[in-house]
């Protein structure tokens, strides 16, 4: 088995717009900024009354102030910056701040931490090379801000020098506390981005799944809505021929016409046979039917050969499971049988098996099971057992982004169902994976819906 992609064309870039921010999101964090720094000024002179060269710091201060009113003239509220121009705003931010606190201390200056904001704001929307360069930026901030800076400000006619020792620590913090958090900011980014790539994969596929079960439908309706028509028009022609008759120069067009439309009407009827009722795509299935239809794309090849089995773990488990037929649900554990032919050697089990309480639903087979390595990964996005990217599943194609296991077990867990992946005990080998409902949800749960 595999966690492949599942059968079907995805785009080749499922994501929303990464590495770029709205100006008015910059804007906003630097409005805060200049409202902290031009209090904290106050406070210092007016509040504490040390000493602070005022003039200076209000100037920085000013200079961002004109610039956010310039960008927003300029601009529109809305319009997203690149990441080269996000990562120009971010680095001014910390030179500001570095600026403020050479004027008032250096990192000996309380505030001193507060320059590590920026590379975290570039860590957590802007590309890792936008990080390393803002980062690399603050490193060298605050080195130099160790040994050139004014005194920090004190009461008049005192000064307040901090020990060497304990200056380097503050750096030591400063530079730790960068790499963790800028470090820590860009894994949960990149992991809710790849997890929104994934969800909308899931999406797509959910409903293309629901667009394909509605055409069965669909050609159903189709086909008594348009019986009546054709019926009228095969009588129409025969009455056109009898009135006419074999020899008019039309009777030749009119055969064609009468054979033309039988042929519709077979089509039809055909189509009707395949379809089913209307609303039979969201009738209640019973488990061996739902295990049927599954497999049914599977079927025809025996090799490897494809077992099925349904039946009750034991006395007393009470009549077999209904399931209301899910688009979802089918694509989920087809995915899945799909994985297993394609690594098997010989044979491919899909069982069931119910009690009281819940319904187990099992997909192994015969092959090289699945790595250690991958083991305790699957069910995270773009995780692939597979050594190529190929196809996998029903024939579909596949881009080999490892999304389909992360898919099905997504759709199965919507559904109510808990995914359990192992091997198979030694001697044996191969893949197991069962997919376990309470008994009650598995029957309850309606059909997945892609909203």
């Amino acid at each position: 088995m595999s966690a492949d992609q599942p059968g079907g064309r995805t785009p080749p870039r499922l994501s929303f717009v990464g590495g770029q921010l709205r100006l008015r999101t910059l804007l906003f964090l630097r409005w805060l900024a200049i409202a902290g720094q031009t209090l904290s000024v106050v406070i210092v002179q007016a509040g504490l009354g040390f000493e602070l060269p005022v003039l200076p710091c209000l100037s920085a201060i000013a200079l961002s102030v004109v610039l956010n009113v310039a960008l927003t003239v300029r601009y529109e509220p809305q319009h997203r910056l690149n990441g080269f121009d996000a990562g120009l705003m971010l680095a001014y931010d910390i030179f500001q701040l570095g600026l403020l606190l050479y004027l008032t201390g250096g990192i000996s200056n309380p505030f001193a931490f507060l320059v590590v904001v920026p590379a975290t704001v570039s860590a957590s929307a802007l590309p890792l090379r936008s990080t390393m360069i803002l980062s690399t930026m603050v490193l060298a901030i605050v080195t130099l801000l160790m040994f050139f800076h004014l005194p920090l400000p004190w009461y008049p006619g005192q000064e307040m020098v901090l020990d060497t020792t304990y200056r380097i620590a503050i750096w030591a913090a400063i530079v730790i506390s960068l790499l963790f958090i800028t470090l820590y900011a860009w894994r949960i980014a990149s992991e809710a981005r790849r997890m929104s790539d994934a969800l909308v994969a899931t999406e797509l596929v959910l409903a293309r799944e629901q667009r394909f079960s509605a055409l069965d439908g669909l050609a159903t309706a189709a086909a008594h809505e348009l019986g009546t028509p054709l019926g009228t028009i095969a009588i129409t022609v025969n009455e056109m021929r009898r009135e006419l008759g074999e020899d008019s120069e039309l009777a030749e067009d009119l055969e064609l016409l009468r054979s033309q439309v039988s042929r519709c009407r077979t089509i039809l009827g055909t189509l009707a046979e395949q379809g089913g009722a209307p609303d039979e795509m969201l009738n209640r299935v019973l488990l061996s039917e739902l295990l049927t239809e599954v497999a049914r794309p599977f079927q025809g090849d025996d090799d490897p050969v494809l077992r099925i089995t349904c039946r009750p773990s034991g006395d007393g488990c009470g009549r077999e499971p209904q399931h209301w037929r899910s688009p979802g649900t089918l694509y989920a554990i087809g995915n899945m049988l799909g994985n297993a032919l394609d690594f098997a050697e010989a044979e491919v089990q899909l069982r069931a098996v119910w009690t009281a309480y819940d319904v187990t639903i099992t997909v192994s087979d015969d092959g090289p099971g699945f790595s250690e390595t991958v083991m305790h990964r699957l069910g995270e996005p773009f995780v692939s057992s597979r050594l190529t990217d190929e196809p996998a599943g029903a024939g579909g194609n596949s881009s080999g982004m490892g999304l389909g296991f992360f898919i099905a077990k997504t759709l199965l867990e919507r559904a109510g169902a808990r995914v359990e992946i192992r091997n198979q005990p030694e001697p044996e080998h191969g893949a197991v994976i069962d997919i376990i409902w309470p008994r009650e949800i598995f029957e309850a749960a309606k059909p997945i819906s892609g909203d």
